[in-house]
Formats: C-alpha cells, structure tokens, sequence
C-alpha cells in the first residue's frame, strides 16, 4: 500500500450478503474491473468487481439527495 491514493470508496466492510444478479453494458464491467483492480492496488487486498458492487451502490444510495429525501418523506407517513 504504498500509494496515496484516495479513492471514493474506501476499505470494505464485512457484511451480510445476499446474491444479485444484474446486466450491465461491456464498457461498464471493463471500468468496474479497472476500479477493482486499483482498489486493490490501492488498499492491498485484492478485490474483483461484483465484491465492490454493492458497496458502490450503498455509497451512491448514501449520497443521493433525492433518495435520501424520500426516505425522511416515507418515514413521516
């Protein structure tokens, strides 16, 4: 790990998992794999892509104003 990368996310976390599948274009799983690879380079564990899924959809999810608005929306009912 000795680059000083920061990448926006970070180390993973251990979780609980349940199975997904999804299709995505042929561009998009080339970029997921180039993520990965320099996550793992980064952080020095490896990691492929469908593992950085997940966190990568949370962190979105965690950022999206719009979602986040709804939810407090969706509470209040």
């Amino acid at each position: 790990m000795t680059t000083t990368r920061k990448l926006r996310l970070g180390p993973l976390p251990r979780t609980e998992t349940v199975k997904l599948t999804f299709t995505c274009p042929a561009n998009l799983k080339a970029d997921l794999e180039r993520y990965a690879a320099l996550h793992a380079e980064t952080y020095g564990e490896p990691v492929d892509a469908v593992t950085l899924i997940p966190h990568m959809l949370a962190a979105f999810m965690a950022r999206d104003r719009g979602f986040i608005h709804g939810r407090k929306d969706n509470r209040r009912g």
